[in-house]
Formats: structure tokens, sequence, C-alpha cells
């Protein structure tokens, strides 16, 4: 075999003009992608290191880049008259409230308005959002829209299936949109739904066979929307899974979900819609969703839908985190199962910190991504240094996604802490200026902390099971 290698070698070194045409191929190779990649403006570490793989992995460089590479998304997003005009009738005021320059900023970035909630119910793991929403389905009189990145075949996934298709058999319409690379449910295994009249669409379907379009394997659907007759919304963290479910495991994820009723149920029917049309290319829906959504009594839960995705450069939900905690006057209290910062990211977080400020991060002890965790734990030395108090979840995996600053300001929601839920992900999170909601997730938090011990700056970190693949995972934060 050796043999063989070198005497290919040998006709290889002895023809210099197919040496002089692979050099010329790579160069313009270089030239070609390298211009293409300069021109998407993205920051500079980003670009070089993009430019250096391309280098030193010719032709497969570019595969990996086509498949995995930064890319936005244009779509045109609903502007019809009639549901921005119903929507904007439950708005606010952004001056209203103590978060005003906040709200103003959510505002801009998303265009979506501060509206209010009538109510707002923490949902602490699965069975309290299982059975909660199980409950509202089968109330159902109208129509039930749904949205998940990850819905499983098991038996948390058949009964809400079930119940779905009972809905639909009475007449309710049924419309269930979930991220391809996420849900493990074949479309047989929803056939008992669209037999009973229920719509069932995938978001991003791999696009076998046009070589010529660039996948969208990595920009995903991470939202967890349900919106029941316009009244009832869910969103946060819980997908569909037995994984989520204690009553099913001992291991269950620890997570958090909220259930709202008001107005803001008005701008979360928006989000899906958007979603729908966008997955569907369908739009004569809407005249009817916009019937179906009843005007909702005014709440005293001043409440900000936010949303960011691959398809706006605002990245609202990374600006709007960085924003409260910049805000912050008291603490900044953080619960994420992943932890890969930005520079803007720690540069706020050690900020308040240094300013005396108590700062507080829960995350797990052990995430489901070993090289996550090891990222997350090579920025853990400069936090400590800075004063932050780092917790880590020990009972389960910690998968809940929330901020809280002061006494007013939470963020709950879908986004982890991370580049791929601030940038590529499409995610959705609910800020709330309220001292109710802001309460009950402080003690929430506070309570998680009996489980999590702090960790220490004179913890003990060997060199090669530690610091050093610490480091390395560090490399791989901009894909995280």
């Amino acid at each position: 075999m050796s043999g063989t290698v070198m005497r290919a070698w040998d006709a290889l070194v002895s023809t210099p003009t197919l040496i002089a045409l692979l050099v010329g191929g790579w160069l313009l190779y270089l030239v070609v992608l390298g211009t293409w990649i300069v021109l998407q403006k993205r920051e500079p570490v980003a670009t070089l290191s993009w430019l250096l793989g391309l280098a030193l992995l010719p032709y497969l460089g570019f595969l990996i880049y086509h498949v995995f590479g930064p890319q936005k998304i244009r779509r045109n997003r609903l502007r019809r008259s009639r549901s921005r005009a119903a929507m904007h009738n439950a708005a606010l005021a952004a001056e209203d409230g103590e978060a005003a320059e906040l709200v103003r900023l959510a505002q801009a970035t998303t265009g979506l308005p501060v509206t209010c909630s009538a109510r707002v119910d923490l949902l602490v793991d699965g069975a309290a959002k299982y059975d909660a929403l199980l409950a509202d389905i089968a109330a159902a009189r109208h129509h039930v829209h749904l949205e998940y990145y990850i819905y499983e075949p098991d038996a948390t996934g058949t009964a809400l299936r079930d119940a779905l298709t009972a809905r639909a058999r009475a007449g309710v319409r049924v419309r269930l949109l979930m991220d391809f690379v996420g849900s493990g449910a074949s479309r047989r295994f929803f056939a008992p739904l669209v037999e009973a009249g229920g719509e069932v669409a995938w978001f991003h379907p791999m696009r076998f066979g046009r070589i010529w379009k660039r996948p969208w394997t990595n920009l995903r659907t991470h939202r967890k929307i349900v919106v029941i007759d316009g009244r009832i919304g869910y969103t946060g963290g819980m997908n569909i899974t037995d994984e989520q479910d204690e009553r099913l495991r001992s291991d269950a994820y620890r997570d958090l979900h909220m259930r709202l009723t008001g107005k803001s149920v008005r701008v979360l029917q928006l989000v899906f819609a958007e979603d729908w049309a966008y997955a569907t290319g369908r739009r004569d829906f809407l005249a009817e969703v916009e019937q179906q959504t009843p005007p909702a009594d005014p709440g005293p839960v001043r409440t900000q839908i936010l949303t960011s995705g691959p398809d706006s450069m605002w990245e609202a939900i990374h600006r709007a985190h960085v924003g409260a905690i910049h805000a912050a006057r008291e603490r900044v209290w953080m619960t994420t199962p992943y932890f890969v910062p930005g520079e803007a990211a720690m540069m706020a977080l050690t900020s308040a910190a240094l300013a005396g400020l108590d700062v507080r991060l829960l995350v797990p002890r052990v995430s489901d991504s070993r090289l996550v965790t090891l990222a997350a734990r090579s920025y853990f030395g400069q936090l400590l240094v800075a004063g932050v108090k780092i917790y880590e979840y020990r009972s389960r995996m910690l998968h809940s996604k929330s901020l809280l600053v002061d006494d007013h300001i939470a963020i709950i929601g879908s986004a982890n802490f991370d580049h791929r839920s601030f940038r590529l992900n499409f995610e959705l999170s609910v800020l709330f200026d309220d001292p109710g909601v802001a309460g009950a997730l402080a003690r929430l938090i506070e309570s998680e902390f009996a489980h999590a011990p702090r960790v220490h700056r004179g913890r003990r970190r060997p060199l090669l099971t530690a610091r050093v693949p610490e480091a390395l995972a560090r490399l791989c934060s901009p894909l995280l």
C-alpha cells in the first residue's frame, strides 16, 4: 500500500502542469469562497476561523460551511393590516412601566408591542404542564395551535396526539407544527390526527435533491407555543417527551413553563400564524384565525413577547438579556442549561458583579451535552473572579431558562444563554415587567439553590481532565 502511495506521489511531483493546476484551483477556491464569507460581515474571529478551515480542508471545508455555516433567512413576515391592527389594540404605552427603555428596545427589535396578561401561572416540571395542557385542550371549542421543537412518539406524545385527535373529530381546528430535525415522531404516528381532520406541518424539512440550495439543517425552530381558542397560551422550555415528566422518569428534566391568559395570547397567536404560514406557504387560514381570536380584557401583568431567529439581524432575545442585566440595580439571577456567552453577555455579567450587585448563575452539574458542559465551565474562572456566584444543580438535568432582574423584571422562555439560541434558532421568550411574576420566579430559583452546591474559586481543576478539555471546548463556542 505504501509503495502505491509513493508511486502516486512521484507521479504527481513529476508533473509540474498538474501541480500548477491544483495550486491554481486551490487559490481560486479560497478567493471565491473567502470573498463570499468576508462579505457577510460577521465577527472577525468567526470569519477568520471559517477562512482557516476552508484553507486547511479544501472542498471538505466548503461542504461543512455549506451545511453548518452561518446563514440568514429572508422571509416575508405577516404585516397584514387587520392582524396588526387587532394586535395593537392590545398594546400598552411602553413608557408606563419601570422597564420602559428595555421594552422600547424589545419593540424595536421584534416589531411586537408591549401588551398585558390577565394571569400568568408558572408551571414547574412536566406533570404540572401536561395536566393543565390536556385539560385546556379537552375544553377547546374553536382551534388548538401547537408548535414544538421536540415531539416524541412516547407515552406523553401519544396522550397529546389522542387528545388532539378527539378535539379534531369534534370539529375543532387543530394545527400542529414541529421541527423536522428535533421531533422524532413520524408522519405515520400522526395518521389518526390527520384522518380526524387535524393538520400537521414540519419546519425546515430536509431539501433532498436540491443541492444548489443551502440546507437548513442548522436553523431550527426551538419555540414551544400552544394557543387554545385565542384565549389561553402556553410557552416556555418544555417539549413533548417522557424525558420531561417526573411521573414517568426519575431523571426527568427540571424545567419551567407558563400558562398565560389575556391580551398577550393574541401576540402568541400572531407568532404561531407567521411560523405556520412560513412553513406551509398557506395564508388562507388567517381570516378564520382572526375571527376566532376573541378580544381579551386588560390584565395587570405587563408582558412583552420576544422573538428572534436567523430571519432577523437584531438578536432581540440576546439584546433583551444584555439590556436587562445592564439595567439591574440590585440583583441578576439566571438559570440556563447551556451557558456559552458571547463577549457582550460576559461584559454585562461581570460588570454587574464588579459593581457589587447580587449576580447568580444556576446551571446543571452535567448537561445532556458533555461539550457544552465543558465549554460553560471555561467561563467560570472570569465570572468567579468578578464576584458572580455560580451554582451547579445536581438533582436532575436543569432545563429551565430564566432571568430575574431586581424585583420586577423576569424573562422566561425557550432560549438558552448561548450562541445557538441567540443567533441560529427561532426562539420565543416572554419579558414580564411585574413584581408578582418576578417574585414567584425569585422564590422558585431560591428553592433550587438547596440542590445546587456553589462553585468556588479554589476548586481542584487538573490540567488534563479539566483545564485542557474546557479550553478546547471553548474553541467550539461559536458553533454551540
